[in-house]
């Protein structure tokens, strides 16, 4: 009897920890957080699949993927290197979660992404298409860095957006930090830009390829990403958030 009950135990748990991994990769793949009762699935997530995230070692880009995932037109494993001019691109049910430098992104399902730059260093972005969570490290004053999507250019320096590009139409939330964001196109022989500085979520922005009510640039809702992402890539790069999700969580916190 009690060799059986162990049994049914560790089924159980084997069940339960099935079940766990496919949450967090559905999870990682949309964007949809949801809450279980009253516990998040925050804590799962930070120890992805029993792994404590750390900074990455030196000579690896990719910490989790899943799916259909290229970089340059090659089938990627975790031993593939992204580097700063690489074209990283995602099929169905897939996902890239990957380290360039002192900057740190996670690339949804159907998704693609131009990187611009040197080696390790990022000097642009195109989001083509899709879904990208990226946080930066600080640059120089001379050193520029920019998100450009399917409707407009965001300038960025050491902070953490979320950005959605569809023909047209783009999503940008500034989760923490201070951007440009600029249309693609003018009104009235004039560029449409606003500067945004936020603590935590502060300013989502969608940017129209058509205006709507003479604007291009109007609020939206904080949608499709979450802080413990944000914790989770910030760590892959030896840093943290402004803010914490994690009481516990001990790490040295960024000079904003």
């Amino acid at each position: 009897m009690t060799d059986t009950s162990k049994k049914t135990d560790t089924s159980k748990k084997t069940d339960k920890e099935i079940i766990r991994r496919a949450l967090i990769r559905n999870l990682l793949l949309t964007g949809a957080w949801v809450t279980l009762g009253t516990r998040s699935l925050m804590a799962p997530l930070v120890h992805a699949f029993g792994k404590i995230p750390h900074k990455l070692e030196e000579g690896k880009s990719i910490y989790d993927l899943q799916g259909d995932v290229k970089v340059d037109a090659m089938t990627a494993d975790e031993n593939t290197r992204i580097f700063a001019n690489s074209l990283v691109e995602t099929g169905s049910n897939s996902y890239v979660v990957f380290v360039i430098g002192t900057d740190a992104h996670i690339l949804r399902e159907n998704s693609r992404v131009q990187f611009e730059g040197e080696g390790r260093i990022e000097s642009a972005l195109r989001l083509l298409t899709g879904k990208l969570l990226s946080v930066f490290g600080e640059r120089s004053a001379d050193q520029q860095h920019q998100l450009i999507t399917t409707t407009a250019t965001i300038g960025i320096r050491g902070t953490g957006v979320y950005a959605e590009a569809e023909p047209d139409v783009s999503y940008v939330c500034t989760c923490y930090g201070k951007v440009t964001i600029t249309s693609s196109r003018e009104l009235q022989d004039q560029p449409q830009s606003e500067a945004v500085q936020s603590e935590h979520h502060d300013a989502p922005r969608y940017i129209l390829k058509d205006p709507e009510g003479g604007r291009l640039i109007l609020p939206a809702p904080m949608k499709n990403h979450s802080d413990e992402e944000l914790l989770l890539v910030e760590t892959l790069v030896g840093r943290t958030t402004p803010f914490s999700s994690l009481r516990s969580y001990k790490g040295p916190r960024r000079g904003y």
